[in-house]
């Protein structure tokens, strides 16, 4: 269960509002944006997946509502943002070019 890293607020699937993937150096890295309705912020689940080890999680936040905003906007333009080999500008811009 992801709890919001701002007020610890245990957030549900339906607070998961956009991911996106990207392969960087033979990894894949998820990460998926939580919204708490209860403070207003965001929090990142950041999912990194090792081709040469083991996976990891990790959170980021509190992230506030505009940069969120701007995130969830970005991501929501590739209709494949669960693609890990897309390419599209959306996926370039979000990984800032640090795709394989």
């Amino acid at each position: 269960m992801v709890e919001c890293t701002q007020c610890g607020n245990k957030l549900a699937g339906e607070s998961s509002v956009a991911s996106i993937s990207g392969s960087i150096s033979g990894d894949e890295c998820t990460e998926s944006y939580y919204f708490c309705a209860q403070c207003g912020l965001y929090t990142v689940v950041i999912f990194w997946d090792c081709f040469l080890g083991e996976e990891t999680s990790s959170t980021r936040g509190p992230i506030s509502k505009e940069e969120g905003l701007r995130k969830i906007e970005l991501i929501r333009q590739c209709e494949e943002s669960w693609n890990k080999k897309c390419r599209c500008k959306t996926h370039c811009e979000y990984f800032d070019n640090m795709l394989d």
